[in-house]
């Protein structure tokens, strides 16, 4: 029964792998904010450009893979370091040529954090306060808060902090793919350096957010839950229980990697034995919620706050009716659900989710089912095809200067001074436009290799990775439904990176088995 409940799922994601592919042959998913405003884009496929990118791309991953392939005479010792500092480098160098200042909700919490170290001013709980209603954002003013108290009061501090993260993601990625293939007498370090240079990573850690951080945790919480399934130590539980835990109080999407852990505990049951899968499972539901219990009995003990900080917090609702639009494809609707929250139901959480639950069924039930469909479709297909994690703005940035539409104006993005990058990624450059469509048919290639290993596993009755799968099925089906931006699916792309360099591995053994 285990087994064939994995082959389901492996046939849902390999269908769902399908479509993007397909669909990338006839729409192309843009995010471009320097031109079209912070907005969804679906525009018709440039056919030739589209293959001879994609062929480019191709021609070089086989290359690079080759050259990776002399490394595996050397030691882990040696390569794995050289590896992460090279990363380290190219990340630090970026944010040099790249200055992005914080803006939006990274300038808030930035700010926030500023105004409690050296003001002592937690008014931001206060009724329409921005913790007020979104509390779960006090993780990062407190992260930020502990960086300026102990190093000195700079962007180049926390965008560091990032690059160290960014650099434990790519140490898991590798430590993840090499315990889901223990049979493999290669060192494989075309999926380190694969990770350490992948485009959007690099750039993103120029962003002051919890993206960055929580990418971290999940990951690292996944490969010590798999590392517990292969060797049964308890040691190995308890840790994926803590990072988990942790990731999850800096991204709530935890629960999404919690219910693919809990699942994969439930599929060992005969493995591990029903005492220790119980225990194991009794763990992490436990450890989960601590950080946030505990930061909700710090807060009303110090009489920062008087309730719990989610009791009349913006709800669940305002973003699922924000998922709901057929103009903006659930991408951001101009405030509209916004003001339902905080201008019709006057903060009040109770009275809000009535709101937004009416607006929802008139939503509903004013489209018609072929509209219904078209929206839902074209929301899968821009989130998971966009592939480049809305890098273009989070990570390169602008000037500020050419934006229209969309939520233009809303926050100015600027940068800190310029640099000869800054103005050769000005606008819609060249460069810039070169750079998003490498990183496109990069995406869209590896969605290929993708499905080529979830292909070859159910042929094969072969299902290690179902942990993984179960976590990227998650997202896809979680933001089906939620406001939707490309920068939300980044805590996959380790995963991404993972299955793909597998699928990448069967094919170039299976040609070299040909050729021989």
């Amino acid at each position: 029964m285990v087994r064939g409940t994995q082959r389901i799922l492996y046939i849902m994601l390999a269908f769902c792998i399908g479509l993007f592919i397909a669909s990338s042959f006839f729409i192309r998913a843009k995010y471009t904010y320097s031109v079209y405003g912070d907005t969804t884009v679906l525009e018709k496929q440039q056919w030739v450009l589209f293959i001879l990118a994609a062929a480019a791309v191709l021609a070089v991953s086989f290359v690079l893979y080759r050259m990776c392939l002399k490394l595996n005479r050397y030691s882990r010792k040696i390569v794995i370091p050289a590896v992460l500092l090279f990363s380290f480098a190219i990340q630090l160098v970026i944010i040099f040529l790249f200055p992005r200042m914080p803006t939006d909700d990274s300038q808030t919490v930035l700010s926030l954090a500023m105004d409690m170290l050296y003001e002592q001013d937690y008014s931001s709980f206060q009724t329409g306060g921005y913790l007020y209603m979104f509390p779960f954002n006090f993780s990062m003013v407190l992260y930020l808060k502990t960086l300026l108290f102990l190093f000195p009061d700079n962007y180049l501090v926390i965008k560091i902090f990032n690059i160290l993260f960014s650099l434990v993601t790519t140490l898991m990625v590798y430590l993840l793919y090499k315990e889901l293939n223990a049979r493999s007498k290669e060192n494989d370090y075309g999926v380190l350096i694969i990770a350490a240079t992948y485009i959007p990573s690099l750039f993103m850690s120029n962003f002051i957010y919890n993206d960055v951080i929580a990418t971290a945790f999940l990951t690292s919480a996944l490969y010590f839950a798999v590392r517990y399934l292969r060797r049964m130590s308890m040691k190995d539980i308890l840790l994926a229980a803590i990072l988990l835990a942790i990731g999850n109080y800096f991204r709530s999407t935890g629960m999404i990697f919690l219910i693919a852990v809990l699942i994969c505990l439930l599929f060992s049951i005969r493995t591990l034995g029903l005492k220790k899968a119980l225990a194991s499972i009794g763990i992490t539901v436990l450890l989960f919620n601590v950080p946030g219990w505990t930061q909700s009995a710090v807060l009303q003990a110090t009489h920062v706050v008087d309730e719990p900080v989610n009791k009349n917090s913006a709800p669940v609702y305002m973003w699922l009716n924000m998922g709901i639009n057929l103009e903006t494809l659930g991408f951001w609707d101009n405030q509209q659900s916004y003001n339902i929250y905080q201008r019709e139901a006057n903060y009040n959480k109770a009275d809000s989710v009535e709101l937004f639950k009416a607006s929802i069924g008139d939503k509903l039930s004013e489209a018609s089912l072929g509209e219904l469909a078209e929206m839902y479709y074209k929301k899968l297909v821009w989130t998971w095809t966009e592939g480049t994690y809305q890098m273009e703005r989070y990570g390169i940035g602008n000037d500020g200067s050419s934006r229209s539409g969309g939520r233009a104006g809303f926050g100015m993005d600027r940068y800190s001074y310029t640099t000869f990058a800054t103005d050769l990624f000005k606008g819609d450059s060249k460069y810039r436009s070169g750079l998003l469509w490498v990183l496109y048919v990069q995406n869209f290639l590896m969605y290929g290799f993708i499905l080529i290993r979830l292909i070859g596993g159910i042929r094969a009755k072969r299902f290690e990775e179902t942990s993984l799968i179960l976590v990227v099925l998650g997202f896809i089906a979680f933001y089906l439904l939620w406001e939707i931006k490309s920068r939300y699916i980044y805590p996959v792309y380790p995963l991404l990176i993972v299955l793909s360099y597998m699928g990448f591995k069967d094919v170039y053994d299976y040609m070299l088995n040909r050729k021989r």
